[in-house]
């Protein structure tokens, strides 16, 4: 059964598209077309713009939207993620590479494909060492204030052609807005004409008739205007900027060079990209992922993603990722499985093939209205506001990762996020509630109540451990235990009931070992109630059930009370008016005390 088990997990790893496939049908292949076409056309002068950050030619940026989008919709987790370059991923590139060749040269364009095709392995032997447990650290709060502020930087870059207003490249989003501020009087009439109608009419049909490709509708009008306007007054006077004619070229056959100069001089470049290029891809997934209901599994996406800049450096593609932009529109456009992706792969290969000269006619103002759109829709306002009314430290958490976003580098942004998600998660699992319980003598079965509504036995106490003890954590059981015993130094006893603890590394283990010696030294003994069997056995194998006594580890209460009785001081027990256990009746002096006796 597991060998059969585990062979089916493998056979998915390897074809995962097949999970998805019974997805498919008339409906969701017509709008994960419209979405697909709509990401083809987006990508267009991102594309060119991208190559230009990373140092390569052009037409390298609309290359790496094609192979690369397609393997990593087939192999990946995301339903709707779109890989391709973005623009951290290109300048991580062009800072990597910048010092071993001439941007732009053959020899650049070389190393570009070799550092390419090591990130894709670096990612996909990560995928098959199932590391994809390490997004379980990108917290819920991580992606909301990274999304976010993701979103306004997309918007903020968009307000140049939006505006029609001179912004040079590489601003933080403060800088965009004082720049455009500043810029007030000299905003382009015709360009904002052009981006406002654009995205007024791509909001008002996703209103009132959501189902239709809203994005083409408007991309498609607000080109018919930049057209006329152009037609009426003259390019002159509008200054209304198209993407441009490109170049009709499919993506020539590569090979990346594999010397051992070359790997040796890149192998600190790819560590670098394969982190941040990982980072990114499964934050944008999980982040869209919360808005459409999927659950992503990191290793897959690891697969995934390793695959397509394998495949993309064999196609002329540079390092590819996520893309935030092209993600979120494709999901905003209504994309419903991974075709869509596939679509604005194979549809951008045609695109560039035959309709590639006519982008000269596709006005970059109604694609920042349309992004712009789109940017708006990436904010999760519900879960912000949720976020800010439950939990202080979750929202410190988001407000430092949505302001590192907009003000630091992307990469570090997401770095920063992950790292206090983690530091919480360190501080919330290092500190496991420590309670001290004792029998309610209103209830039946010996049940157990907090010790500050219940009478306690003066020789015994009774404490739940709830949460691991591992080296992290025993440091502040200790402190709450020895607080405890500065409050009631009587009770030299301690009973843990342990059903909540669900892993004991070796350094607890030692610490439960040397607590038995302490309250041995005290004239008391540690006992151990409901411990799990699993960490029993470990327990077993570490000879430390020996150091506590096998004598003291106890399956239940009821065995446990009545062992623990007996070895109480008989002489207190005369004196006690306690009587909390029904076994007190048992011992001297029983008589005068059985008001509090459990039944």
């Amino acid at each position: 059964m597991a060998f059969a088990s585990a062979r089916k997990s493998l056979y998915y790893r390897f074809t995962p598209f097949l999970r998805w496939w019974p997805m498919v049908n008339r409906q969701s292949l017509r709008d994960d077309f419209a979405a697909g076409l709509t990401g083809a056309i987006v990508v267009l002068p991102q594309g060119v713009a991208f190559a230009a950050i990373a140092g390569m030619p052009p037409e390298y940026g609309l290359y790496a939207g094609m192979i690369p989008a397609i393997v990593s919709a087939l192999f990946g987790s995301s339903w709707h993620l779109v890989s391709g370059p973005t623009t951290a991923a290109s300048l991580v590139l062009f800072s990597g590479l910048s010092a071993f060749a001439e941007p732009g040269s053959v020899d650049y364009v070389r190393l570009a494909l070799t550092l390419t095709f090591m990130v894709g392995i670096i990612q996909l032997t990560m995928g098959l060492a199932r590391l994809g447990v390490l997004v379980n650290f990108i917290s819920h709060s991580v992606v909301i204030g990274f999304t976010a502020g993701a979103a306004l930087l997309i918007a903020s870059n968009q307000l140049k052609h939006f505006f029609g207003v001179d912004v040079p490249r590489g601003l933080h989003f403060h800088e965009t807005l004082l720049i455009v501020a500043r810029q007030l009087g000299d905003i382009n009439p015709y360009v904002t004409a052009v981006a406002m109608l654009t995205l007024v009419l791509g909001a008002l049909i996703k209103q009132v008739r959501p189902k239709w490709p809203y994005m083409i509708i408007a991309m498609v009008v607000g080109s018919l205007l930049s057209v006329w306007l152009n037609q009426r007054f003259g390019m002159a006077q509008t200054g209304i900027k198209t993407v441009g004619a490109l170049p009709a070229k499919l993506p020539p056959l590569s090979a990346p060079d594999l010397s051992l100069e070359a790997l040796k001089n890149l192998a600190p470049v790819a560590l670098a990209a394969t982190l941040f290029a990982l980072t990114e891809a499964v934050s944008i997934s999980r982040s869209i992922a919360m808005k459409s209901g999927q659950h992503i599994d990191g290793n897959q996406e690891f697969f995934g993603q390793g695959l397509s800049n394998i495949a993309g450096s064999f196609f002329s593609g540079y390092v590819a990722t996520g893309s935030f932009n092209r993600s979120g529109l494709n999901y905003g456009a209504g994309a419903k499985t991974p075709m869509a992706a596939v679509f604005a792969g194979a549809l951008l290969v045609v695109i560039v093939v035959l309709v590639a000269p006519f982008a000269a006619y596709l006005p970059n103002a109604a694609m920042a209205g349309i992004l712009i759109l789109v940017a708006w829709g990436l904010i999760d306002f519900h879960h912000i506001a949720q976020i800010l009314r439950a939990s202080k430290s979750e929202s410190a958490i988001l407000a430092t990762t949505f302001f590192a976003t907009l003000f630091l580098e992307l990469e570090f942004a997401i770095f920063l996020g992950v790292m206090l998600s983690l530091g919480l998660y360190l501080k919330r699992t290092s500190q496991p509630a420590v309670n001290i319980r004792a029998p309610d003598p209103h209830q039946e079965k010996r049940k157990f109540a907090s010790a500050a509504a219940v009478v306690e036995c003066p020789q015994l106490r009774f404490v739940r451990i709830d949460g691991s003890l591992f080296f992290g954590a025993i440091s502040y059981v200790q402190e709450q235990l020895r607080d405890f015993d500065e409050q009631h130094p009587e009770q030299k006893n301690l009973a843990i009931i342990a059903s909540g603890i669900n892993f004991i590394d070796l350094a607890g283990g030692e610490f439960l070992v040397k607590e038995a010696e302490h309250r041995r030294k005290l004239g008391g003994e540690l006992y151990l109630i409901r411990v799990k069997e699993s960490v029993c056995g470990e327990f077993k194998r570490a000879g430390f059930i020996d150091g506590i006594g096998r004598e003291n580890i106890f399956a239940g209460k009821t065995d446990a009370i009545g062992h623990m009785t007996q070895r109480l001081d008989h002489r207190i027990c005369a004196r006690c008016d306690k009587r909390i256990f029904r076994e007190c009746k048992q011992l001297p002096g029983a008589e005068g005390g059985e008001k509090h006796v459990a039944q």
